[in-house]
């Protein structure tokens, strides 16, 4: 008799399904951009932000009718959703509804443009706006890029003042 063991591998992301890595492949969005838009997706995903697929059988049987939420998700999920909220607060309410449908509900432009009601063929120009946005948040863009900042506490022009020693 053979034991099985579950794989120690979770189920990836298909990027091939992905609307983002579709205009990334096309080069209608940025480099900058589609990775702006990769990371808010996965910190969605994280926070366990989307809708159950399934019923709930937790509690099922105990009479309970759910309970305290934020108690229940992980410290790492608990965060994400903290990213993810500052995230959608700094680009806006306007443009953090196209980035909910494409970037975390994987909808392409034109369903997006359908359920938000935009205009037939706006919905690239208003995604890359949005990504743009975003991108900016994440400090993904220009001099102050995260990756290439000097982290350090002074202002630029800030040099500490040396005394002169005086001759005795």
């Amino acid at each position: 008799m053979t034991k099985r063991t579950a794989s120690p591998e979770k189920p990836g992301f298909n990027n091939a399904e992905s609307p983002l890595s579709w205009l990334h492949s096309r080069q209608l969005i940025s480099a900058t951009q589609y990775v702006a838009g990769e990371r808010l997706r996965a910190d969605f995903e994280r926070a366990m932000l989307s809708g159950r697929v399934t019923t709930n059988w937790d509690t099922a049987g105990t009479g309970s009718r759910g309970g305290n939420v934020a108690a229940e998700i992980s410290d790492g999920a608990l965060a994400a959703r903290q990213r993810y909220q500052k995230a959608v607060e700094a680009v806006g309410p306007e443009l953090a509804a196209i980035l909910r449908q494409v970037c975390c509900m994987a909808a392409g432009i034109e369903a997006a443009e359908r359920a938000l009601d935009l205009p037939r063929r706006s919905g690239r120009a208003v995604l890359g706006l949005a990504l743009t946005g975003l991108a900016r948040h994440y400090g993904l863009f220009g001099s102050n890029a995260r990756h290439n900042a000097v982290h350090q506490w002074g202002r630029e022009d800030y040099r500490p003042a040396i005394p002169e020693a005086e001759d005795a």
